[in-house]
């Protein structure tokens, strides 16, 4: 049995730093920089970002963020699960935990851009699971072959 816990990130810490650098190394690794839109840790931070480690009996398993658009809508960022953890949950625990943070910030809409390919249809099948639907580009986003849009009113 899983023993989740969703703790906010009020420091950057290694392990933190360590997962979503391999969360940014993955990205820019996967997708023409011209369609990455990947931020690093202190960029997440910089742009006021909520962020959000899982872990389980201390173990770091996931990380995700909510970035502000405005005072009503967020953007959910760097979702990433560890490959050893993957199909355990975690996604949807993280996924699940920040809509209900977005909601007690005052959001009552969340965004989000992810991949087109078919290695980024897993991460779309758990959106679409969690209520999210496809939508046009949002905030600063434009249209790009290899990005998809969804959404979803909280």
């Amino acid at each position: 049995m899983n023993s989740f816990r969703i703790d906010p990130v009020v420091a950057l810490t290694w392990d933190v730093a360590d997962l979503l650098g391999r969360h940014f190394e993955m990205m820019q690794a996967q997708t023409p920089q011209e369609s990455c839109h990947v931020m690093t840790a202190d960029d997440l931070f910089a742009a006021g970002a909520h962020v959000y480690a899982l872990r389980n009996a201390g173990d770091m398993l996931g990380i995700a963020a909510l970035k502000p658009l405005d005072a009503t809508h967020g953007e959910l960022k760097s979702m990433h699960t560890k490959a050893e953890a993957r199909s355990m949950g975690v996604g949807a625990a993280l996924v699940q935990h920040v809509i209900t943070q977005a909601r007690s910030f005052g959001m009552t809409r969340i965004s989000l851009e992810t991949g087109s390919e078919d290695l980024f249809a897993p991460a779309r099948r758990l959106y679409e699971r969690q209520g999210f639907g496809y939508c046009p580009p949002f905030a600063d986003y434009v249209d790009d072959p290899l990005s998809v849009f969804m959404t979803r009113a909280i």
